[in-house]
């Protein structure tokens, strides 16, 4: 491959990997707030399930943390 064939091919799996990050991030976000909900509307009801709500809490945690990971590899690199 030339120069810029191999400079071509880098820039696609580079917007390919960006976009699955987007989409990735997208659906996370959507996972996160469905928690926020869940765990909103268990914690109203009478008969309320303490580990149920724990074990969600964990989750969005998880969620959360993924979130912030995929963000800050989107964040470009100043010092490139």
């Amino acid at each position: 491959m030339s120069d810029s064939t191999d400079c071509k091919f880098m820039s696609d799996n580079v917007e390919t990997s960006v976009f699955r990050a987007r989409s990735r991030l997208k659906e996370l976000r959507v996972a996160h707030h469905d928690l926020d909900i869940s765990i909103h509307e268990l914690s109203v009801n009478p008969n309320i399930d303490l580990l149920k709500i724990k074990r969600l809490k964990k989750q969005k945690l998880r969620i959360k943390d993924m979130i912030v990971r995929i963000e800050s590899q989107l964040i470009p690199d100043l010092n490139a």
